[in-house]
């Protein structure tokens, strides 16, 4: 819950009345149309295709030209042992995974071709769910997560027209379990180093009368941590209401989680990498006495709610539909203790000649997001349209407590020694079409519009009252040379607005600009699989990583004139063998700020064309399997990334060492013939060759380089139940 400097304003009596009403009219509507809905025929063999509403409006195929790549349920499950979803695509092209805590859990993080999370478009079903303000993505918010997804999409690159904020990278999308026909029962429970934990039931009712299906899952999470204390206390359910129709399919959904995390993203300088990989300065204090001590509640504590309501409608052979309604709150703070805090910073009177004081403080958000998505889609012989939009509303409250004072002053409890308030509204329409133009020829056409309104009111942002209007055009062509080979190209253009990080680091940040080319080659022959794309991203003040965090954790970012990233992605799936398979993938890339100018002492000095902070030019992947049997199956999984600059400015003081980590996972399932339909082992040995590396860092300048240690060699073992 990184983004709780984005904080929220208490709400009038109105406010809650509307939000209220939100709710208690989608419910309603929910209900009418069941009711209203027509009696359905028995034969719901073909009734799964209504899902494709909802997926043919968020993700591409072969026929349309971008770059991306599925991932299924079981390639999920195979490796959902505890980890987030971000450890779990670790494995893609272009990819490039962190944890704050060092062993997958708590924190973690995720970078596209070199742009980290905030540029990397999230969507659930189609909802956003990127911070509004930060435009992060937090995992830990929705611990085990994985359990619940029934497929996901990553679009490397623009992509293709979606909700939120614009994709500068990639944009990701998760579809939630789709409903079952006949009811399931599961119980998971893994167990690992650091005192990893993990333990899962799910339950479908199955579909009662050909209609109704009740479906859930409630998981608990807890590690101590790779890092000193960086322990993870996580719970997370989900729920979902399925009604299938002939012709109508709808489904009301929450799910959520709450969080209690030992904060452990302050990381630790060279000396701390080569003498004790593990501390963590998080927490630490000299008490009165002069003795050491590391306070226990250095803690992130959030519970997030989100609510779905999905209706999707085939209208008729040619037409379908699909209308949604979401409401997500979010409320929780950080927990400090400050040494030697200034008391005319927390809002304290002198207490005689005393002006400083050890605090424990608070720094809360309160926050509310809600809004609807829709689309239609039209499909006949050679064209395929979509149109769709969506308009979402962003409420945040932030504010602070002290709640211990070694010196109280003037203070009561419960007093806020800061408040701000902040509003964001994200409305956007598109269109996008893919028509056959010739036998072996298809055009793709795409054009989004989009206006945002972002307010703040905060002493690190200053008053912001800023209004964007987006023109996002994007177009593209896919040739079938024959049934085996296809090549094909398309321009994107993407625009995309600062985050609150941004606004606090000055007044004049501007919006960033992207244009995306891309020429790829697909082959598709018998046991060979290969994918490749060559990609252009040229941005005009592109808001690069400095390399610094503010004291919450979160990336600074600053506008740097013309940039681009250029590469070339490679990836392949290779049957050699019955039982044999490989899936190797790299990217090779040059990602560049073009005549980038420094600020050296206060002179402004043009360095010429500079490496964009944390940009691998070199990241590859494999994944070797061996399932001599289809109940078993082994996998040997590699990851390697080059070196990276953690500045804009070639200082090879703070750069990362390349890395080469193998991991190494297998999995067993037992058939039964009575009291359970199957018995599942999964093992999962991380980083089997025990490296020492370091995946993530902070450079603040002038030689303080922080890193951030991942874990050598640890294992996570799983059983799982299905009846």
């Amino acid at each position: 819950m990184k983004n709780l400097f984005f904080k929220r304003t208490q709400e009038s009596k109105n406010e809650k009345t509307k939000k209220n009403g939100f709710l208690i009219s989608s419910l309603f509507l929910l209900v009418s149309v069941l009711s209203s809905a027509q009696e359905a025929q028995k034969d719901t063999t073909k009734v799964n295709q209504l899902d494709e509403v909802l997926v043919s409006a968020l993700r591409v195929t072969t026929k349309t030209p971008v770059s991306f790549s599925n991932m299924s349920k079981e390639e999920l499950a195979a490796r959902n042992l505890g980890q987030d979803i971000p450890v779990l695509m670790n494995y893609l092209p272009s990819v490039v995974t962190t944890s704050d805590a060092g062993n997958g859990l708590g924190y973690t993080g995720i970078r596209v071709r070199g742009s980290d999370a905030t540029r990397v478009n999230v969507t659930i079903n189609g909802i956003p769910y990127n911070d509004s303000e930060s435009h992060g993505t937090y995992w830990v918010n929705m611990p085990d997560f994985a359990s619940s997804v029934q497929s996901l999409q990553l679009q490397r690159g623009v992509g293709t027209s979606t909700n939120g904020a614009g994709a500068f990278g990639a944009s990701l999308n998760m579809l939630t379990d789709s409903y079952a026909k006949k009811s399931t029962g599961e119980i998971s429970n893994s167990f690992g180093s650091f005192n990893t934990q993990k333990h899962t039931v799910k339950f479908s009712t199955g579909l009662m009368n050909d209609h109704f299906e009740i479906a859930g899952r409630l998981s608990a999470l807890k590690s101590d941590g790779y890092i000193d204390r960086a322990s993870s206390d996580l719970k997370s359910y989900f729920l979902q209401g399925t009604y299938v129709g002939k012709t109508t399919l709808i489904k009301a959904l929450t799910f959520g989680g709450t969080e209690k995390t030992y904060q452990s993203w302050n990381g630790i300088d060279a000396i701390k990498l080569a003498e004790d990989r593990t501390y963590n300065s998080a927490g630490a204090f000299t008490d009165e006495f002069g003795n050491p001590r590391y306070y226990d509640n250095e803690t992130d504590n959030y519970h997030q709610d989100h609510y779905q309501l999905h209706w999707n409608e085939k209208v008729s052979d040619n037409w379908s539909t699909n209308l949604a309604f979401h409401y997500t709150k979010g409320k929780g703070y950080y927990e400090n203790y400050k040494e030697n805090a200034a008391m005319a910073d927390y809002g304290l009177l002198p207490v005689g000649s005393v002006t400083t004081t050890d605090l424990i403080r608070q720094k809360w958000l309160d926050n509310d997001f809600y809004g609807t998505t829709f689309s239609a889609n039209y499909k006949a012989d050679k064209l395929d349209v979509i149109l769709g939009g969506g308009w979402n509303k962003y409420e945040g409250d932030h504010f602070g407590k002290v709640i211990w004072s070694r010196y109280a002053s003037q203070s009561e409890l419960g007093d806020h020694y800061y408040d701000d308030f902040s509003t964001k509204t994200d409305g956007n329409v598109f269109a996008k079409a893919n028509y056959q133009l010739l036998e072996n020829l298809s055009v793709y056409g795409d054009l989004q519009y989009r206006n945002v309104r972002y307010k703040a009111n905060a002493a690190e942002t200053g008053l912001v009252d800023d209004n964007f209007n987006f023109f996002n055009p994007k177009a593209g062509l896919t040739y079938n040379i024959n049934e085996k080979n296809a090549l094909y190209f398309s321009y994107a253009r993407a625009n995309r607005e600062p985050n609150r990080t941004d606004y606090e680091g000055g007044s004049d940040v501007r919006p960033e600009k992207l244009n995306d080319y891309e020429l790829g080659w697909r082959l598709k022959s018998g046991k060979i699989q290969v994918n490749s794309n060559v990609y252009y991203m040229k941005y005009t003040d592109q808001l690069v990583l400095t390399g610094e965090l503010d004291d919450v954790g979160s990336p600074m970012r600053k506008n740097s004139g013309d940039s681009y990233r250029l590469g070339l992605e490679v990836d392949a799936v290779i049957k050699f063998a019955k039982q044999w398979s490989i899936s190797p993938n790299f990217t090779l890339s040059s990602n560049k700020n073009v005549d980038f100018v420094s600020d050296a002492n206060g002179s402004l000095v043009n360095l010429g064309n500079t490496n964009i902070a944390y940009s691998p030019d070199f990241i590859a992947g494999n994944i070797l399997t061996f399932a001599p049997v289809s109940a078993f199956k082994v996998s040997w999984l590699s990851k390697f990334v080059s070196d990276q600059y953690l500045n804009n400015i070639d200082d090879t003081t703070g750069k990362l060492k390349d890395y080469f980590v193998n991991d190494l996972n297998a999995s067993y399932e037992i058939k039964m013939a009575s009291v359970f339909k199957s018995i599942g082992f999964n093992v999962l040995v991380n980083n089997i060759l025990d490296v020492d590396y370091v995946s993530n860092g902070a450079d603040y300048g002038g030689g303080y380089v922080y890193y951030f240690p991942q874990a050598g060699i640890n294992f996570l073992a799983g059983l799982t139940l299905k009846f």
